[in-house]
């Protein structure tokens, strides 16, 4: 690493010692840092970096709320306001045991550079809670997500912060937090993205994750003359980003042939049609059954039981493209060996962070054509941002008129990634090219507004 790279580096691991999850993600966009920062020495002199990894705000509070038995629960929330220098912070909330204030930051940090690529207006953010959803009755979701906004509610904003939904936040919490904080504020405002149809949510802004990731990856195998259409992928995950990464590679002419969850996998070597998916779709949305149950219902269909640490099984199969729509540092350097050796050609990250850093290293070494998720899976955060126009200005676009503008993103996002890899690392690094031309507008905008 170059010696100012290094320097802030090593500063925010003896900062922050036990998070991990964070300085994985500090570690990789340095590495990208290293190609430009002799170059733009306006950088150093104003330590932009130094300061964007700092978040401007992080926000720690207790969520107390009552569970059916009547008897009194206790939740962490959190809410990391890391960049405001484009625009309000926006980023998602995450309800899941796993979450911690590693994993906020590290959300809210690449947050920061995948709104930036979108071209919208809109800083960086990221928050939720370690409450689980799962297993919960619909009044205790309830309860908890208007205790959650009770506190929430005074650190946000149409114009300075605009939540959404992540893993374990769906419509449902959604609704639920909106409705809390319209009661408390006595305002109907866009203060939250992912809303109802019946109050001010976006067409296609479900969708809009794994669709985009698609149109991502598109772009990139048709500037190498490749395409999508008879292609064999794997696609981890089984809500919400996997269901309509498979949806779009379906209509692209794909073949996908695995799905998952934190039980288990599925292999349904046929392909998972159209039809099969909406099964899925039942029975992760509205039954909230696990990817067994698949295997079950259709004949030769093989399950795999998840067990352990080590090598995940659905990375040692015969495919063409691979699409890790689950959860961070969900493949490791011993999934990403067996994804080349099995002749994959290009993975589009759908999850934050998925490929851990040896198997991002592996990838790019080897020549495997990576889409980085600050990149790949913008579409989700578009359309938020589209949906945040819509609310200000009273309208609704049509489904045609979001899909039209989040495939023109997509394209401009692949478009900028692929300039700024080609001037300032090799061709194809996206990873680096999305690190870059992320950093440079937020770097612009905090230079531009002084040491704030």
């Amino acid at each position: 690493m170059n010696q100012l790279t290094q320097q802030i580096y090593q500063h925010v691991c003896q900062l922050d010692p036990d998070q991990k999850e964070f300085q994985q993600a500090v570690y990789t966009f340095l590495l990208s840092m290293d190609k430009i920062v002799d170059e733009l020495p306006e950088i150093g002199y104003h330590k932009v970096i130094e300061r964007m990894v700092e978040p401007e705000r992080a926000i720690i509070f207790r969520v107390p709320w009552i569970d059916d038995e009547g008897r009194l629960q206790i939740n962490r929330g959190f809410r990391v306001q890391q960049s405001s220098a484009l625009g309000p912070y926006k980023g998602g909330l995450r309800f899941h045991p796993s979450v911690n204030l590693s994993i906020m930051k590290f959300l809210a940090f690449e947050q920061v550079f995948k709104n930036s690529l979108t071209g919208l207006p809109m800083g960086g953010g990221k928050g939720g809670s370690d409450f689980n959803p799962k297993g919960k009755s619909e009044a205790e979701v309830m309860r908890f997500c208007q205790s959650f906004m009770t506190e929430l509610y005074r650190h946000i904003g149409p114009d300075t912060d605009v939540p959404a939904g992540d893993i374990g936040v769906g419509g449902r919490e959604v609704g639920y937090m909106f409705g809390q904080y319209k009661r408390i504020t006595d305002t109907f405002t866009g203060v939250l993205t992912g809303k109802g149809q019946s109050f001010g949510g976006s067409l296609i802004r479900p969708e809009a994750t794994g669709y985009g990731l698609v149109y991502f990856c598109n772009e990139i195998l048709q500037g190498e003359g490749k395409k999508l259409e008879g292609k064999t992928c794997l696609v981890s995950g089984s809500g919400n980003v996997a269901q309509y990464t498979v949806e779009k590679l379906n209509q692209f002419g794909a073949r996908v042939v695995t799905l998952s969850d934190s039980s288990g996998m599925i292999y349904d070597e046929e392909g998972i049609t159209p039809e099969k998916l909406e099964y899925v779709k039942q029975l992760k949305n509205v039954k909230r059954g696990r990817i067994r149950e698949y295997a079950e219902k259709y004949k030769g269909v093989t399950y795999i039981p998840r067990t352990g640490e080590g090598a995940n099984p659905i990375w040692d199969i015969k495919a063409d493209y691979a699409f890790p729509c689950a959860t961070q540092n969900e493949i490791n350097e011993e999934d990403a060996a067996n994804l080349i050796k099995n002749g994959i050609q290009l993975v589009g990250e759908g999850a934050n962070m998925p490929c851990a850093a040896a198997a991002e290293k592996l990838f790019i070494d080897k020549g495997v054509l990576l889409a980085p998720a600050k990149a790949a899976n913008a579409g989700g955060v578009a359309v938020s941002g589209l949906e945040m126009s819509q609310n200000s200005m009273r309208l609704k676009w049509t489904s045609a008129e979001v899909d039209q503008k989040l495939q023109q993103i997509m394209r401009g996002i692949y478009e900028n990634a692929s300039a700024a890899a080609d001037k300032y690392s090799e061709h194809n690094n996206f990873v680096d090219g999305a690190n870059i031309a992320g950093f440079l507008k937020v770097a612009d905008a905090m230079i531009a507004q002084g040491y704030v």
